[in-house]
């Protein structure tokens, strides 16, 4: 008899919130040339394919930066940088143009793939590269003479979308012409950024060796806001440590933020399912760089009670929570206040007011199990506590079978059941036994 694994289920379950709100979005993926040459990289193309196949629209950026160091090595001929950007002759032009070549044939070939030992069997993936970009050149600056080494003039952002609207995967590298018919080499972060900007893209994703941006003691940050991203690329700088592409990515991704576009995302290329990770589970994988926090606290809407009754559900089934109807929650949506993270409701609690008494009820508490570990309990009793003194209330009381701990460490004393608003004191079940905790505003 096969064991059933309920872990395949649960996880697909988590994951669907995130199928139907990524549908439809435009993504621009930043691949540079070390994920490319990462023996992961093969896996790296099947999840933007899967991705495409879950309605997702994709650009695809790529860079070939330690391709074309390596193809000048091998020819004997070096380039100088000057700040951080390869000054790119005639010669090392014509190298840049046969590396940067090489690698969008092979990329195309990969997403060609539709043997059966790949994830995408049977599936027809069409990718399409163009003239979509127009460059200029940079210039000569503090007397450096860039030669072939552009910027971006101009970006058919109509014609790519309309490329993406025929749900084709849009594959764009470090070359792009100028209206003189002259070639000029791009960072692939600028092609990256600005195609961000400019097609008004839902996120920006990069890769890089580490899961994410590191913080001084090692650990990766999950969420930094644009100032904060700032700090860690002037630790990369002040280190001169970009080996793994972090800072390069950041200074696109703090660009991109404060132009509009929501989130930007870096995670690892030597990850097997990092990107899928990243993008369709509860916490994520690697560091997004975001204007505001991807947690919302507000009061519900009558739109938020499947979310409550999801979340609250476990709860009652365990006896935890008093089971409430939709149409109870429908009367009182108003009274609740949630959480939100990436459209997902992960903590709930709702406040009852008896103003005769001076008391609320702090009534529904509920965390999602995975973000108990974070603060949002406090969150939810500070916001309501800040509600009850508004309305002139001077305590707020709670009802609890399986949190006293909690809500001692949160200042609540316990009680008796003689001390609760007549009307609560009527309706009070002996046979829950529920301690009765109160605290004082």
């Amino acid at each position: 008899m096969k064991l059933r694994s309920t872990a395949l289920v649960k996880g697909f379950r988590q994951s669907a919130p995130y199928v139907n709100a990524h549908s439809g979005k435009t993504i621009i993926i930043m691949l540079g040339g070390e994920a490319i040459a990462d023996r992961n990289f093969s896996n790296i193309v099947n999840d933007i394919a899967l991705l495409n196949s879950l309605g997702l629209r994709i650009v695809v950026v790529y860079g070939a930066r330690p391709q074309i160091s390596h193809l000048l090595t091998s020819q004997g001929y070096s380039t100088p940088y000057h700040n951080g950007v390869r000054v790119t002759d005639e010669r090392a032009l014509e190298l840049v143009k046969q590396a940067a070549g090489q690698l969008q044939l092979d990329i195309t070939a990969r997403f060609s793939m539709g043997l059966n030992n790949t994830p995408m069997a049977g599936a027809q993936i069409n990718v399409v590269s163009g003239n979509f970009i127009i460059a200029q050149p940079l210039g000569i600056d503090e007397g450096i003479d860039y030669c072939h080494s552009g910027r971006i003039r101009r970006i058919d952002a109509d014609g790519i979308h309309r490329q993406l609207d025929q749900h084709s995967i849009v594959l764009l590298g470090p070359v792009a012409s100028s209206v003189t018919g002259e070639c000029f080499n791009l960072t692939s972060e600028e092609v990256a950024t600005q195609l961000a900007i400019r097609l008004k893209a839902d996120k920006l994703i990069g890769f890089c060796s580490e899961q994410g941006v590191l913080s001084e003691q090692g650990e990766v940050a999950s969420e930094l806001l644009p100032n904060e991203a700032e700090m860690a690329l002037q630790r990369l700088v002040d280190a001169d440590d970009d080996e793994c592409g972090t800072a390069r990515f950041l200074r696109g991704a703090i660009t991109a933020c404060r132009a509009g576009v929501p989130r930007s995302h870096l995670i690892s290329y030597k990850e097997d399912g990092a990107l899928i990770q990243e993008l369709f589970s509860l916490d994520g994988i690697g560091t997004q760089i975001v204007m505001a926090s991807a947690e919302k606290v507000h009061t519900a809407g009558i739109d938020d009670i499947g979310g409550i009754l999801e979340l609250i559900y476990p709860l009652e089934q365990e006896g935890i929570l008093v089971r409430r109807s939709r149409e109870q929650l429908e009367q009182e949506i108003e009274r609740f206040t949630i959480v939100e993270r990436d459209g997902l409701i992960i903590a709930c609690a709702a406040l009852y007011p008896f103003p005769e008494e001076k008391m609320a009820e702090m009534a529904c508490v509920a965390v999602h199990p995975d973000f108990r570990d974070g603060d949002r309990g406090a969150l939810l009793l500070n916001r309501l506590r800040m509600q009850a003194k508004e309305q002139g209330l001077k305590q707020l009381f709670v009802l609890t079978t399986r949190s006293l701990h909690w809500f001692r460490e949160q200042g609540f004393i316990e009680t008796d059941v003689e001390q609760l608003p007549m009307a609560k004191k009527a309706l009070y079940n002996f046979q829950r036994k529920s301690k009765i905790l109160t605290l004082t505003l």
